[in-house]
């Protein structure tokens, strides 16, 4: 008896010590049994007013709601999302850092040298949360009323028609640069500052094309001031079901759309990770949500963790070669 309440008083102790002496071994698994129980912050590489700030902003205030913890938006643009991903990185891998960016993500490793971070290798995919169709866009003075004649006047025109973008490695870039890898023709690259000002550009008849998200394009195409050949998803668009796919204008192979998801720093626990879908797949399910998305032409979608790995694998791929080709350097 006397060995028996020996070690169980030196058992005790020792527990008192670690409590005292090891936080970590006890706090930590706490706070993940409860999480969150404190304020997240949600990294959003690009400056407020774009799709990944509306999206990011959407989701952080559901989740605020979900939560009772408020989720906190942090802008961080600079560098095509790349100063920002960076930042999200090398933060705490507790799960109160998250980041909401777009497809951009992969362009990123194809533009820009000596990158700080790799994107498969330091971040843990949590789900997409939205997709959003560009379109493929005219000007009033361009004889092409589909995506076919469009083809076949740059073919018999290469270099003379020119296409706008909000500059070099730009969602608007890609989009018509893949126009040109995938058609096989040669349009002219006319980068400007923003997305606002490259449709401005093409307004005034300054460029002939344009590829662009349909929140800035579709107001213009409804008014008849420029002319939708063909929206860029596999599927025709609910807010303009009149106007056909891209593929089906004429043009197989040719899918873009802006996506954006979630993700987490590497070492982020599974828990955690299962956490963060669980939540997200919930508030997105919520019909206020959804609307708020549709509002700005995004679609609400969600993923695995497995099946936005692959997706983001294959995408870089894609990319990369795109770019290859069109030598949207830096």
């Amino acid at each position: 008896m006397r060995t028996y309440s020996c070690r169980l008083a030196v058992s005790a102790q020792a527990v008192a010590l670690l409590a005292l002496f090891s936080p970590y071994a006890f706090g930590a698994d706490a706070a993940a049994q409860s999480y969150p129980n404190r304020p997240l912050r949600m990294i959003v590489p690009f400056a407020p007013g774009g799709g990944s700030d509306i999206v990011g902003r959407v989701m952080a205030q559901a989740l605020t709601e979900h939560w009772g913890h408020a989720v906190v938006v942090d802008n961080r643009p600079g560098a095509g999302s790349t100063v920002g991903s960076a930042l999200a990185a090398k933060s705490s891998p507790d799960g109160y850092t998250v980041m909401v960016s777009s497809s951009a993500i992969a362009f990123s490793p194809s533009l820009y040298k000596d990158l700080s971070y790799d994107i498969q290798r330091d971040f843990r995919p949590v789900t997409l949360i939205g997709r959003q169709p560009s379109m493929l866009v005219v000007a009033r003075s361009v004889d092409a009323s589909s995506v076919k004649q469009l083809i076949d006047l740059a073919r018999a025109q290469p270099g003379k028609l020119t296409f706008g973008s909000a500059g070099v490695g730009s969602a608007t870039h890609l989009g018509g640069a893949l126009l040109n890898v995938t058609a096989g023709i040669d349009l002219l690259h006319v980068p400007y500052k923003s997305a606002g000002l490259a449709m401005t550009a093409l307004l005034a008849g300054e460029v002939q094309v344009l590829v662009t998200n349909m929140a800035t394009v579709l107001p213009h195409v409804k008014a008849g001031r420029v002319r939708g050949l063909g929206v860029s998803s596999q599927k025709r668009t609910p807010l303009a079901p009149e106007i056909p796919t891209v593929i089906e204008g004429g043009l197989p192979g040719y899918e873009y759309d802006t996506w954006y998801a979630m993700l987490v720093p590497a070492a982020t626990p599974d828990r955690i990770v299962r956490d963060l879908h669980q939540a997200a797949d919930r508030v997105m399910k919520q019909p206020k949500v959804s609307q708020q998305l549709t509002g700005q032409g995004i679609a609400a979608v969600m993923s695995t963790p497995e099946e936005l790995k692959t997706y983001l694998a294959s995408e870089l791929s894609k990319w990369s070669k795109i770019i290859r080709a069109s030598v949207a350097k830096d």
